[in-house]
């Protein structure tokens, strides 16, 4: 129960109050296709994260799983493209929460207010969280009140206040045009690879890690589901217009100004909540690649006073403020999104291997279906959601794979020359 609660909260974060007008503007009425699409193929991931999770029961979630299968070198890019995931995310969810802000109050979307609130938002939360991970974990457990009941709302009030005209005239989308939408909305159903990150703490994990997938991912999609419904139901056309604010959009229309006000709040506290869980955890990712080496030994260093990665957290809010100041949210999750493809790509195939060599954390393991059907399914829906990628994308996934390979040869070079053994 607790670690489907974890799950819900970790995906449930900044991209559905976005993302809906996105997918609207590129598949129309057919919008909902998109979800489908997203959750079978999150579906499929998740059943190889269930049977990774109940055969490896070491924290780090798809670092371990990919580490444990397939070694160190496979686990390092494990590793670099889930930071490249998180980092990106932050920036792009920064600006969802500038932009709610914005529209509660206009003059904080000028370029020099928008600025402002970016170096208060890092400035503050990487402020609390050097003085320890205490005050950081409280703050994810307050915002995290405030989120879901708003959305829980707006998906049932849109119920009564739909027109069935606004989905008909369905058409099937070109299958590009659905990979590269579907890709884009995967932004906003990302989040259970970090959820798992303390499987190692989990009591049975070959019987609670599957069942808490399994319930953490049937009521997200649930609610994003009834969320598009709701919106499109309200807003017909007009939803692909609200790019900015599309589920505030919805509200207003049910049930006027106080209706969008409160999902804009909603909205700035979902984000906030995130960033404060981002700041709280990513930097750790960088803390442990540097302390195995992998990145400068500086990245290690802990605070003396307060025991924090201080000098992991000072930098990773640096690049996530620059990410966030520089980008919009659309290019920056898409970069997210492939980096985490990326990451499901690394735990599919690890599912076969682990499977293969019939890995045990203790216990019977959860098996999933079909024999190699499902981890094979979810690399070819992967592989064809990634082909909607851009050429952007790939430039940023190739970079870090580029970094990665030259790290760990000067890694290996290192402990060489002290007569050690990489």
């Amino acid at each position: 129960r607790q670690l489907g609660a974890n799950i819900v909260n970790y995906v449930v974060g900044s991209g559905i109050f976005v993302l809906p007008a996105l997918v609207a503007a590129a598949l129309g009425r057919a919008a909902l296709t998109s979800y489908v699409v997203a959750a079978l193929a999150v579906g499929l991931v998740a059943l190889c994260f269930a049977e990774c999770g109940s055969r490896v029961s070491a924290s780090g979630g798809t670092y371990a799983y990919v580490e444990t299968a397939f070694g160190k070198l496979p686990g390092a890019f494990a590793g670099a493209f889930g930071y490249l995931s998180y980092v990106v995310a932050s920036a792009a969810v920064a600006n969802v929460f500038v932009g709610s802000l914005a529209a509660l109050w206009a003059p904080l979307g000028e370029p020099v207010a928008r600025a402002a609130l970016l170096v208060l938002l890092y400035a503050s939360l990487t402020w609390l969280n050097v003085r320890g991970v205490a005050s950081g974990a409280r703050l994810v457990e307050i915002t995290t009140v405030g989120k879901l009941a708003p959305l829980a709302l707006l998906a049932i009030a849109g119920v009564f206040f739909l027109e069935p005209a606004h989905f008909a005239g369905f058409e099937w989308p070109e299958p590009g045009v659905l990979a590269a939408t579907t890709l884009l909305l995967i932004f906003a159903f990302t989040g259970t690879e970090g959820a798992l990150t303390p499987s190692g703490e989990v009591r049975d994990p070959a019987r609670t890690v599957p069942r808490a997938i399994a319930f953490g991912l049937l009521v997200v999609t649930a609610l994003y589901g009834a969320l598009q419904v709701a919106a499109q139901g309200v807003l017909g056309p007009d939803l692909a217009t609200e790019k900015s604010a599309p589920l505030a959009a919805a509200a207003e229309r049910i049930a006027g100004a106080p209706g969008g006000t409160l999902i804009l709040v909603a909205a700035a506290i979902s984000t906030f909540g995130y960033m404060a869980s981002n700041v709280l955890s990513s930097p750790r990712v960088l803390f442990g690649l540097a302390r195995d080496g992998l990145l400068p030994k500086p990245l290690a260093a802990v605070h003396r006073t307060h025991h924090t990665p201080h000098v992991a957290i000072l930098a990773h809010s640096a690049l996530a403020f620059g990410l966030a100041l520089g980008g919009e949210f659309g290019p920056l999750a898409l970069v997210s999104t492939v980096s985490t493809m990326m990451l499901y790509l690394g735990c599919a195939a690890a599912a076969l291997e682990l499977r293969r060599r019939d890995v045990r954390a203790g216990g019977a393991p959860f098996v999933a279906p079909g024999g190699p059907v499902v981890p094979l399914a979810s690399i070819g829906v992967t592989l064809w959601l990634l082909s909607g990628a851009t050429s952007d994308e790939w430039r940023a996934v190739g970079g870090v794979a580029v970094a990665v390979l030259v790290a760990y040869a000067l890694r290996a070079w290192r402990l060489r020359a002290r007569g050690s053994v990489a």
